[in-house]
C-alpha cells in the first residue's frame, strides 16, 4: 500500500480520471444547449407561465422516476457502460424536446432526457468515486468543476446558434452527436471491471470528531440524525432551487421584462454555471480554511443579497450578474450535503447520501411549476424571488455542516 502511494497513480488510473472528466463534461453541456432555446419552444408552442413550469417539470420528474433504478442498472452492466448509454439517450432525448410539435410531447421528450440524465448522473458519479479510492484523496469536486465547463460550453453553444440563425433541429443534432461521440470515445479508457467488485474505501471523509462516541445513546442518535438529515436535503435542495431558477427561467426573464435579445438571454444561465465552476474551483480551499458551515453561510447570504438586490433594482447587467453571484453562492451546497449525509451516525454506509441524491431532486420537480404559477399571478420577478429565499434558508441551516477544523 506505502509502495501504491509513493508511487502514484498509474497510467490507466490518470486515463480513467480524464475519462470521467469526459463524462461529466458530456452531462453537463448537452442539456445547456437546450436551455437558452426555452423562449423559442415557449412562444412556438403557445405555453403561458404556469403551462410552461408544468411542462418543464417533467425533466425533474423523468429523474424522480428513474434516480432508483439507476444502482441496479449500475451493478447490472457497470457504471462506465451506464453512463455512456444513458449520454446517448439523453442526446436524444433533448433533441426530441427542441423539435418536439406540441406541448404533450415537449413534456414527454423532457421525462426522457430528465429520467437519463438522473441515471447518467449516478453513474458518472459511482465511477468517479472508483476512480478517487484508487488515487487515494478527494478528486470527486474536480469532476463537478468540469461538469460546470460543460454547462457553459452548451449555454455558449446554443448562444452561437442563436445568432447563427441555426433552425433547433440543426443546434441540437450538432450537440448530441458532438457529446455522444465524446463519452463513447471516453468509454475506451474507463476502470474495466465489475462497480461491485473488491474496491473499497480509503476512509476519505470518515469521521473523526466524536460521532461514533453518540453511537452508544441510539435513541438520542436516531432524533438527531433525522433532524441533521432533513436539514441536509433542505440544503441542497436549495442549491437545486437555485439552479433551475438559472436553467428554466433566466433566459425568459431576460429576453421577457428586461427586454434582452435572444442570444443576450442566454447570457442569465451562462453567467449563473459559471460562476458556480469558479466557486467549486475554489471551493475546496475555503471549505479548509473556514469551514464548511462558515463557507455554506456566506454563499447563502452572498446569494440572497446579490440575486435580491438584482430582483429589487431589475437591469440587464445588475440581473446577469444576480444570477452569477447566486451560481457562486450555492457551488459547495449540494456536495456540502452529500458528504455530511454519508457520515451521518446510525445509518448504513451509503443510505444517507443515496436519501439526500434522491429527495433534492424534487426542488427541481417543484420549482417549476411555483414558479411558473406565481409569475402568472404576478410577474415573473416576484416567482424568482424563490433564488433569495433558498439564501436566507441556508443561512438559517448551515449550523447542521462541519466547522472549521481546529
Amino acid at each position: 500500500m506505502t509502495v501504491d502511494i509513493l508511487a502514484g497513480p498509474s497510467v490507466a488510473e490518470r486515463r480513467a480520471r480524464i475519462a470521467v472528466a469526459v463524462l461529466f463534461l458530456t452531462n453537463g453541456a448537452l442539456f445547456a444547449n437546450l436551455l437558452p432555446r426555452y423562449p423559442e419552444i415557449k412562444a412556438d408552442l403557445g405555453m403561458g407561465n404556469a403551462g410552461y413550469g408544468l411542462a418543464v417539470a417533467a425533466f425533474p420528474a423523468g429523474a424522480v422516476a428513474a434516480g432508483l433504478a439507476a444502482g441496479v442498472l449500475v451493478r447490472r452492466f457497470g457504471s462506465a457502460r451506464v453512463a455512456v448509454a444513458g449520454t446517448l439517450l439523453t442526446g436524444l432525448g433533448t433533441l426530441a424536446a427542441g423539435t418536439a410539435g406540441s406541448v404533450p410531447v415537449f413534456a414527454a421528450a423532457l421525462f426522457l432526457a430528465g429520467a437519463m440524465d438522473a441515471v447518467t448522473d449516478v453513474a458518472q458519479n459511482a465511477h468517479g468515486l472508483r476512480v478517487q479510492r484508487r488515487y487515494g484523496r478527494s478528486i470527486i469536486n474536480s469532476f463537478h468543476a468540469v461538469w460546470s465547463i460543460g454547462a457553459v460550453t452548451g449555454g455558449a453553444m446554443a448562444a452561437a446558434a442563436i445568432a447563427l440563425d441555426l433552425t433547433r433541429g440543426q443546434h441540437l443534432t450538432v450537440s448530441a452527436v458532438v457529446f455522444t461521440v465524446a463519452a463513447a470515445l471516453a468509454l475506451r479508457y474507463c476502470l474495466p471491471g465489475p462497480d461491485t467488485g473488491p474496491d473499497t474505501d480509503t476512509g476519505i471523509g470518515t469521521e473523526t470528531d466524536g460521532h461514533a462516541a453518540r453511537d452508544s445513546r441510539p435513541t438520542g442518535v436516531a432524533r438527531r440524525t433525522v433532524y441533521v438529515l432533513t436539514a441536509l436535503v433542505l440544503i441542497a435542495t436549495a442549491g437545486t432551487l437555485v439552479e433551475d431558477a438559472g436553467n428554466s427561467w433566466a433566459a425568459l426573464y431576460l429576453s421577457g421584462p428586461l427586454h434582452a435579445s435572444a442570444a443576450l438571454a442566454a447570457s442569465g444561465y451562462i453567467a449563473l454555471v459559471g460562476a458556480q465552476f469558479v466557486g467549486r474551483v475554489i471551493g475546496d480551499r475555503l471549505v479548509d480554511r473556514f469551514g464548511q458551515r462558515a463557507v455554506a453561510r456566506a454563499g447563502g447570504l452572498i446569494t440572497a443579497a446579490g440575486m435580491g438586490l438584482a430582483l429589487a433594482v431589475p437591469t440587464l447587467p445588475g440581473t446577469v450578474a444576480g444570477f452569477a453571484a447566486a451560481g457562486f453562492g450555492v457551488a459547495t451546497l449540494v456536495p456540502a450535503a452529500m458528504h455530511e449525509a454519508d457520515t451521518l451516525p446510525g445509518l448504513k454506509p451509503g443510505s444517507g447520501l443515496t436519501i439526500v441524491s434522491w429527495l433534492m431532486r424534487l426542488g427541481f420537480l417543484l420549482s417549476p411549476p411555483l414558479v411558473g404559477l406565481v409569475a402568472d399571478a404576478a410577474g415573473l420577478r416576484l416567482g424568482l424571488l424563490v433564488v433569495p429565499l433558498a439564501g436566507v434558508l441556508v443561512i438559517v441551516l448551515a449550523g447542521v455542516l462541519r466547522p472549521r477544523a481546529r
